[in-house]
């Protein structure tokens, strides 16, 4: 079985983990292993301090290569920061995005290679090398996308209509220093409208057998993977059956702040709200029990399941399911 995922970080990683745990205990399809190719989100990404950084890249690879901090969900496993308390001695900016020794070399490496003329695609691979995640895994693109966050400037001056000053964060200073707090007036992927597909991108949605999205942020995880153009056009056109997995239960976000991020696109915070986003091209919705008497978008299978990803095990069982309702659709 080929199956094809789009993956934001810690949720979309921690899926993962678990749809290889169920694979590894099934019998060898008759084509052989099954192959899990992994489209990972690059609009999350942040040049800080010189050092290119690729967040939901690096936590799926290290989540799935086993060098993922277990609490945080991301960053490295026994991690030290004595650059950073070198950086803040010198008072280097910014200092809300904490980065780590082990985790720099990762950064270092991939500037490095960047730096050179590779392409992104080709760095990650190298990456991987080391890892071994289990998975192919790829960007969604080799050209610089960058997502910024418009909000209110406290210190700006008013428009003469008396509407407040605005000013564009980038989205890491956003989520992480502001803990999306400041609402968000606009949502922009920088870049994206010119973005190419990275190579295989197309290629490993049209001939998987099943494409999945894991629960990730549907706005700044899966939404800018759809938004790269030609993407989200090849999902339409495939032939595989199209599963998702609900990052909404009972009306707020498993992990994160996706409801800051879908409040800023004018969108409620519920399953069935989610899957509406993707209602051009989705097959099948697995929605937490209590939401199973929601009102899903017209042609969508519903299946409701245990959705918490509480260990490993449980997170297997819904990526089964998710394959399940797969095989069901066809």
């Amino acid at each position: 079985m080929r199956i094809t995922a789009l993956a934001g970080g810690v949720g979309g990683a921690r899926f993962l983990r678990g749809l290889l745990h169920h694979l590894d205990s099934l019998p060898t399809g008759p084509d052989g292993p099954h192959e899990v190719t992994v489209i990972g989100n690059t609009a999350d990404d942040v040049t800080l301090h010189g050092l290119r950084i690729c967040p939901d890249l690096d936590t799926v690879m290290y989540t799935l290569g086993g060098g993922i901090h277990p609490e945080q969900g991301w960053g490295r496993a026994g991690e030290t920061f004595g650059v950073a308390a070198e950086l803040a001695a010198y008072g280097a900016e910014p200092q809300w995005f904490t980065l780590g020794d082990r985790d720099i070399a990762t950064h270092l490496v991939r500037t490095r290679m960047l730096g050179l003329g590779y392409p992104l695609s080709a760095v990650t691979e190298a990456l991987c090398a080391r890892w071994q995640p289990g998975v192919r895994l790829l960007p969604m693109s080799d050209d610089p996308i960058e997502t910024h966050v418009v909000i209110d400037d406290p210190e700006g001056e008013a428009h003469a209509d008396g509407t407040p000053a605005v000013k564009a964060v980038h989205f890491q200073e956003w989520w992480v220093r502001l803990h999306a707090a400041a609402p968000a007036r606009q949502i922009l992927a920088v870049g994206i409208d010119q973005a190419k597909p990275a190579p295989g991108v197309l290629e490993a949605i049209a001939d998987a057998d099943v494409v999945l999205l894991p629960p990730s942020n549907p706005v700044v995880s899966i939404g800018t993977i759809l938004a790269v153009p030609g993407i989200r056009d090849a999902i339409r056109a495939t032939k595989a059956p199209v599963v998702g997995v609900s990052p909404i239960i009972g009306g707020a976000p498993v992990r994160g702040m996706a409801d800051a991020c879908l409040s800023a696109i004018g969108v409620e915070t519920s399953a069935a709200a989610v899957a509406d986003l993707y209602s051009d091209f989705l097959g099948g919705w697995l929605v937490a029990p209590g939401d199973a008497g929601s009102t899903m978008p017209e042609g969508v299978a519903l299946r409701a399941v245990p959705l918490l990803m509480s260990d490993v095990e449980a997170t297997a069982a819904i990526a089964a399911a998710a394959l399940d309702l797969a095989t069901q659709l066809g």
